[in-house]
């Protein structure tokens, strides 16, 4: 709806002034310079959020993909079998390996498999009641028991195979089953996890009235063991340099220093070698990749400190990581390292150049590479130490949130002021709009007033010249 002063003006009456337009623009005018100061204050604080972010998540993601890299394993030595069809090697997470070995895999670790007498039909009802299956090792015709906690499966009434099967397989506790059609029948099939500890019996307690799970019960000493265990639970027997091992699993643990084994096949009386290779190419890539990312995230915080232009030129945060970035070669990331080993980036080439850029001197990479390579390789590893360590470190307490001399500390500082800023805006348009308002309602008011004062006068000059016309 139009305002008082507008439709006295639209009548003709009044003043002829727009008093609208006029409460409007005084104002404006009165909040004009308070609200050119937000809206600048406002843009600066986008300006440093988004450059102090950005710089974070540089950082952050040259760190995560340092991470990955280390992960991938392809950084430290890495070890080959002669005869790939026996076993494969690989290096556990945090450990690096070097020598060679002789490898003579003796027996591959099995896991037990038994099976039920065959039923006429996969739907023939079972019987109710409860299976407890033991776990421990089973001989031809004894069982000893592990003590690990049995497995206790409730078998309701109506029960099918494929009823124990799904029980069995819910319980997801180092047993699974299955039922096979076989040329005899239906039967279940179980099997046990690999290594001779994980053998297992089974034992049935029957709901009277329903009985029937007997059938599927199964213990050595009861006989049957010829016909119903398809294989019996073993642990994979092997030599490494002629040292017997024996390990649960074909996947072993670590076995010698930096080396684990997956074995896949037996070669007894016919050792074969193991050898680890010096990564050394790869980890000379690595180190120019590194240097590449690490200029990057330095230019764009020289870019945001320039004392003239820069959105982060005071910035606490941004001048502490500049610091953190300018002491990295110099740092110490091994402090474990031993003597002539390689303890600090600088030992692998990294060099500070006066603008705080970063240069990678190649020729002393490629020294330590040949005269150390184990040595470079460790530094390469996951852990609270090395390259990746530290890089992530560094990350870390620059994305700090708690630390306010932190680039994260920084953040959260300009989001707050932002959010500020964004209130007082709100607030400051509240009252520009109040006097607005005010404004208005007084000129209308004085618009009417003059208008009437106008309509007097414009009356007794009419009066007047009529006096005026009758007099001649």
């Amino acid at each position: 709806m139009a305002d008082a002063s507008s439709i006295v003006t639209a009548l003709g009456a009044g003043s002829g002034i727009d008093m609208a337009a006029l409460a409007q623009n005084l104002a404006t005018t009165q909040f004009q310079l308070r609200t050119e100061r937000l809206v600048a204050k406002s843009e600066t604080l986008e300006k440093q959020i988004s450059s102090a972010a950005s710089i974070k998540s540089t950082l952050s993601l040259l760190a995560t993909a340092m991470g990955d890299r280390v992960r991938s394993g392809d950084l430290s030595p890495q070890a080959s079998v002669a005869n790939p069809s026996v076993a494969s090697a690989s290096s556990p997470l945090g450990t690096t390996g070097k020598g060679s070995y002789t490898l003579e895999v003796l027996a591959l670790a099995s896991s037990q498999t038994l099976t039920t007498p065959a039923l006429a039909s996969a739907e023939t009802a079972v019987g109710a009641g409860t299976l407890t299956i033991r776990f421990g090792t089973t001989g031809a015709s004894n069982f000893s028991d592990s003590g690990k906690e049995p497995l206790t499966i409730e078998i309701p009434s109506g029960a099918k195979l494929a009823d124990v099967a799904a029980a069995i397989n819910g319980k997801n506790a180092g047993v699974s089953a299955y039922v096979a059609q076989t040329t005899t029948g239906a039967q279940l099939v179980l099997k046990g996890a690999e290594g001779v500890a994980n053998g297992f019996i089974v034992e049935a307690t029957e709901t009277p009235g329903e009985e029937g799970l007997a059938a599927l019960a199964w213990n050595p000493a009861a006989g049957g063991a010829s016909t119903r265990l398809l294989s019996t639970a073993n642990d994979a027997s092997f030599k490494l340099d002629g040292l017997a091992m024996t390990s649960p699993s074909n996947a072993t643990a670590q076995v010698a220093p930096g080396l684990a084994l997956t074995l896949t096949g037996t070669n007894a009386g016919a050792p074969t070698q193991i050898a680890f290779g010096e990564p050394g190419a790869n980890l000379a890539s690595a180190m120019e990749d590194f240097v590449a990312a690490l200029n990057e995230v330095v230019g764009q915080l020289r870019t945001a400190t320039d004392p003239l232009t820069g959105d982060l030129a005071r910035d606490p945060g941004a001048r502490s990581l500049q610091r953190a970035l300018s002491q990295l070669g110099s740092t110490v990331i091994m402090p474990s390292a031993a003597d002539g080993e390689p303890r600090t980036l600088a030992d692998l080439g990294l060099a500070t150049q006066r603008d705080g850029s970063f240069v990678l001197d190649t020729a002393r990479l490629q020294a330590v590479l040949a005269s150390n390579p184990s040595g470079v390789a460790a530094m390469f590893t996951p852990g609270l130490n090395g390259v990746y360590g530290t890089l992530d470190r560094i990350s870390r307490n620059a994305a700090s949130t708690g630390d306010p001399g932190s680039l994260g500390g920084s953040i959260a500082r300009y989001q707050a002021q932002s959010s500020q800023v964004s209130e007082d805006t709100a607030d400051l348009a509240d009252k520009q709009e109040a006097l607005r308002a005010s404004l208005t309602a007084r000129f209308a008011k004085a618009d009417t007033q003059i208008g009437a004062s106008q309509s007097t006068l414009s009356f007794l000059k009419a009066q007047i010249d009529a006096w005026n016309s009758s007099s001649e």
